[in-house]
């Protein structure tokens, strides 16, 4: 059965009044969705009927884009996350091709709300899909969608109207406005999917054209933010490290949860850089996995490093992080062979003493192994001094042994 008559005339009323003026954010929110369920369910029973209605605006036919948005409508009344993929994404081609055939940008945020719905449908619709057949890697509606993502990019990107920062959505404006929104959604698709070779294909393109920094706030905060990730998973953690700060920093003052986001990245590689954040901001944002890696860190508490790191593995393998903050080991070995050093107050320390100090937190290793840390410590330039192997010795430079320099990278 279709929608009631009376819903149906709502939904065509308005798509009809918001196209016949051509008022962007009036198109908008004609096609977006009622509110999504937030974990997929069960559908309920009932034959779900296609909608066969009729929509013409100033001689342009929109039944296309009028009918699947009505079978969504409907999909959704009946939890069926699989059909209202079905329709959401023949609304999407739908309106990559009006995008396509008009012109100027007037489209452009009706083409953002829809590619957000794209990929809010697909996920749920992969998530109960797997859910009933126990399958967790069937990603087939979200693979789909990001083909459709990738066709809105390129109708955006490849339009010849030159864009102009801050213009107003209008028939002379260009349809580069909306690049950025949909780079930002298939960032967001590619690292669901771990398919982040894919994200290169829309940097150059983007920064070229420098089209990262004419969008609003928001796109330039979340187009850094996942180009911080991109750059922390390949080792580039000083431009990693730049994308979060200026991503945390032009974050709005009241998005919470988008700065403990942006954070959950950023703390990892300040610590790996050697910039230990504050406690109490650890706690501001509810950042308390953070804690015994960070106060293990200050003090050379290698016990409390490693057990904060095994309590929470599974969150920080989920993230990415946990490899970075493995890390970050080093530096703990550094500040604890430097508490040694002030205790022992010489130049020369016997293998013996740190190998002690292993013992009295609980993590007996031998000489063979204290002189393998050592090397590496020596060798990052965390240390400097030599090893006497024969003596079983640490010798220490009399200037700045232990140099901050080394590890607070600038």
């Amino acid at each position: 059965m279709p929608l009631p008559r009376n819903e149906i005339n709502s939904i065509k009323g308005s798509l009809r009044s918001a196209l016949s003026t051509k008022e962007p954010h009036g198109i908008a929110r004609a096609v977006d969705l009622p509110p999504l369920p937030k974990v997929a369910v069960p559908p309920t029973d009932g034959f779900q009927q296609n909608h066969v209605e009729e929509l013409k605006v100033d001689g342009a036919d929109y039944s296309n884009v009028l009918n699947p948005l009505l079978d969504a409508h409907l999909a959704i009344q009946m939890n069926d996350m699989a059909r209202t993929y079905e329709s959401q994404s023949s609304l999407h081609s739908a309106v990559n091709h009006a995008l396509g055939s008009s012109k100027g940008n007037w489209l452009i945020p009706a083409l953002h709300v829809v590619s957000r719905n794209t990929h809010k449908v697909a996920a749920l619709a992969d998530e109960y899909v797997n859910r009933s057949t126990g399958n967790r890697n069937d990603h087939a509606r979200l693979q789909n969608a990001v083909t459709l993502l990738q066709a809105s990019y390129s109708k955006t990107l490849n339009d010849r109207v030159e864009l102009r920062p801050n213009e107003p959505f209008s028939e002379e404006g260009s349809k580069k406005a909306g690049v950025l929104y949909i780079v930002n959604q298939l960032f967001s698709m590619y690292f669901q999917l771990n398919t982040l070779r894919l994200c290169k294909n829309l940097l150059k393109p983007v920064e070229s054209r420098r089209i990262h920094e004419t969008g609003t706030t928001g796109e330039m905060v979340t187009y850094r933010y996942y180009v911080g990730r991109l750059n922390m998973f390949e080792d580039q953690y000083d431009l990693a490290e730049k994308n979060f700060d200026y991503a945390l920093r032009r974050c709005h003052r009241d998005a919470g949860a988008n700065k403990k986001r942006i954070l959950n990245y950023l703390v990892p590689v300040k610590l790996l850089r050697g910039r230990l954040p504050t406690r109490k901001l650890l706690e501001k944002y509810g950042l308390f996995e953070f804690v015994p890696i960070l106060n293990g860190m200050r003090s050379g508490n290698l016990m409390e490093f490693s057990d904060g790191l095994v309590k929470h593995q599974d969150l920080f393998i989920r993230r990415g992080t946990y490899l970075l903050l493995e890390k970050c080991k080093m530096i703990c070995y550094r500040n604890l062979f430097k508490r040694v050093y002030k205790i022992v107050g010489k130049e020369q320390i016997k293998l013996d003493y740190i190998a002690k100090s292993f013992k009295w937190l609980g993590m007996p290793i031998d000489l063979d192994e204290v002189e393998c840390i050592l090397a590496n410590l020596i060798f990052k330039q965390y240390i400097r001094g030599y090893l006497s192997h024969a003596k079983r010795v640490l010798v220490l430079s009399k200037r700045d042994p232990f140099p901050s320099s080394k590890v607070i990278k600038q």
